[in-house]
């Protein structure tokens, strides 16, 4: 029979989530954070209980799992680790063999479907149309048919290749568009053509879209900086669902205060929540959901099961889902 273990969690999720979690971990036992939180962008605060855990659910605080030698396993609820994705934390994880997964499959879903959503409302000049219908009730039914395209044959650069990116690869392939990624090292194995980094520059400008799925941190702060945005077409619409440091807002700004480009759709931004007066509320042509991507009505249940399928897989001694170290 397995050990029961010590499973430290400090999310504050609705109630039947945390149900669902209580009755799924048996025979194992929760260890309740003295501090629980609602959002996975905040990073946890340091907890003495986390040193009770031989396993950590949630959004632990990365200084405090640096030197836990009990800690065996760490399962993140979120897609993104760039908090976690530091040298040290890498080395003591590998040393000691703790494991660090991820919730990418819970989040690949409705962030491929919320950016492919985006791009067809803007090819089909949806924004238009409502806001029409929200001001003046006007009809340009000529001049809005006139500036709808059609993404059939169109190139669409996606910046980042994990789970996100390669399940928007599916749902744009039937659209018969030409698909291209950048991603850190390329192993030959993508299913579309696949560049390393360093030669962003050379495809930027072939591209009529570019979704930024990039993850946050050092590696990727401002990589789509001004000279590089200066890079795209003036028919290009930018996309961002990944995080907003990846991005030089101002550089935004001036591109599409200057024509330079046709739109930017940002669902993440820096800071976070946009304050009311920040100029890109009102820039035309640039479109803000408040980080919304990642959501839908089942997401923290989901989030459980996920969680709960590792935990049988780890106590069986299977393969991980999402494992990132």
């Amino acid at each position: 029979m397995t050990t029961p273990l010590g499973i430290w969690y400090n999310m504050n999720y609705p109630a039947p989530a945390t149900e669902l979690l209580k009755k799924g971990v048996a025979p194992h036992q929760i260890i309740f954070a003295r501090s629980l939180q609602s959002s996975n962008l905040d990073a946890g605060a340091a907890d003495p209980q986390l040193a009770e855990g031989d396993v950590a659910f949630g959004q632990p605080n990365p200084e405090a799992i640096l030197n836990l030698p009990r800690l065996k396993w760490v399962h993140l609820t979120s897609a993104g680790y760039e908090r976690y994705d530091r040298p040290d934390l890498r080395w003591a994880f590998t040393s000691r063999g703790t494991i660090l997964t991820n919730s990418s499959s819970v989040y690949d879903e409705p962030c491929a479907e919320h950016a492919l959503s985006m791009m067809l409302a803007l090819a089909r000049r949806l924004p238009d149309a409502w806001e029409r219908q929200r001001t003046d009730r006007g009809w340009p039914a000529a001049e809005i048919r006139a500036n709808c395209h059609l993404l059939v044959g169109q190139t669409a650069l996606i910046l980042g290749h994990g789970a996100i990116a390669r399940r928007l690869i599916e749902l744009l392939t039937p659209l018969r568009m030409n698909l291209m990624a950048i991603r850190r090292t390329p192993t030959g194995r993508e299913s579309i053509p696949t560049y390393p980094e360093s030669e962003v520059e050379k495809y930027l400008p072939q591209a009529d879209h570019i979704v930024d799925i990039l993850p946050g941190g050092a590696a990727t702060s401002q990589f789509m900086n001004a000279q590089r945005l200066s890079l795209l077409k003036p028919t290009a619409i930018f996309y961002n669902i990944g995080r907003g440091g990846t991005v030089d807002q101002e550089g935004i700004l001036s591109a599409l205060r200057s024509n330079r480009l046709a739109a930017a759709y940002l669902d993440v931004t820096t800071p976070e929540p946009l304050p009311a007066d920040h100029p890109l509320w009102t820039t035309p042509n640039c479109y803000i959901t408040p980080h919304t991507a990642g959501g839908h009505a089942d997401e923290f249940e989901r989030l459980m099961l996920h969680f709960l399928e590792n935990l049988r897989r780890f106590t069986q001694n299977e393969r991980l889902l999402d494992r990132v170290i």
